[in-house]
């Protein structure tokens, strides 16, 4: 097995909606409530860092639902470019993404297929124009606001195990488990140019390079949720490392990966 960002897992299909305000929440149902003391161990870093095979093969040795928040930006960029919208126009994509329909289809621990307004689009959201065009619209605040709610509907017992640039920043920042992943630069192209290569896309390593280095500085800049790790986040850098070794630093974040007991799930809300 090879180094490869991952998609969304887990066989979900949900509808974008607008952010909602403290006051609204407040009326959530019981469910929900619950489902907020469910553990999340968020795994943030750049693109290419293998935070997407490590938060997916993660996410099945525990047993826990699994979250790539990149997926549900490459959709809403897809969206928008399916309807022509101009991805600089902040309150026009943000109306896409509150009428786009996302579906994750696939369990366990291979990359699933991912469905978008009904259409399987899980070889468009591997490619680098995806990749771009999720990167320009995450810098719009009214974007993150219109998927905040979206990916803090995953959380659910057993446990989430979230993947992005902000989980452990922004979307769950109560989240126990914090783990911030890293590779060097051009070991992050090497990576990416093998995965494309294998998937029979020609692409220029030093391209490759270029864009990881200019949607790493865009990313650690905008002014919105910028790529940083947490306060309490565990850093790992996994430049010359494999998979299986940064997966059991990964688990080790978890008391109850190896030998403790997980905290039973609560019968409702107190």
């Amino acid at each position: 097995m090879h180094w490869r960002e991952g998609s969304g897992s887990g066989c979900d299909s949900r509808r974008l909606r607008p952010r909602m305000s403290p006051s609204t929440s407040r009326g959530r149902d019981p469910a929900s409530a619950v489902a907020a003391k469910a553990p999340v161990l968020t795994i943030d870093g750049p693109s290419g860092s293998g935070k997407g095979t490590v938060s997916r093969l993660v996410a099945h040795a525990l047993g826990w639902h699994y979250l790539d928040s990149g997926a549900l930006y490459r959709a809403v960029g897809l969206a928008a470019a399916w309807e022509q919208i101009d991805l600089s126009d902040a309150e026009a994509v943000a109306a896409c993404a509150a009428r786009t329909a996302i579906r994750f289809d696939g369990e366990g621990e291979g990359e699933p297929r991912v469905w978008v307004n009904g259409k399987d689009a899980t070889h468009q959201l591997r490619m680098e124009t995806a990749g771009a065009a999720a990167s320009a619209i995450a810098a719009h605040p009214q974007v993150r606001a219109a998927l905040t709610d979206l990916q803090r509907s995953f959380r659910r017992f057993p446990g989430l195990v979230a993947d992005g640039r902000d989980m452990g920043t922004v979307i769950f920042p109560d989240a126990p488990f914090k783990v911030f992943l890293t590779a060097s630069a051009g070991e992050r192209a090497r990576r990416r140019h093998k995965q494309l290569k294998e998937k029979g896309v020609s692409v220029s390593f030093d391209g490759l390079l270029h864009e990881i280095t200019a949607r790493d500085e865009r990313d650690a800049s905008r002014a919105v949720a910028p790529l940083k790790p947490a306060d309490d986040a565990l850093f790992l850098d996994s430049t010359g490392r494999s998979i299986g070794e940064v997966v059991q630093q990964v688990l080790a974040v978890v008391p109850w990966s190896s030998a403790e007991d997980p905290p039973a799930r609560p019968s409702g809300p107190r």
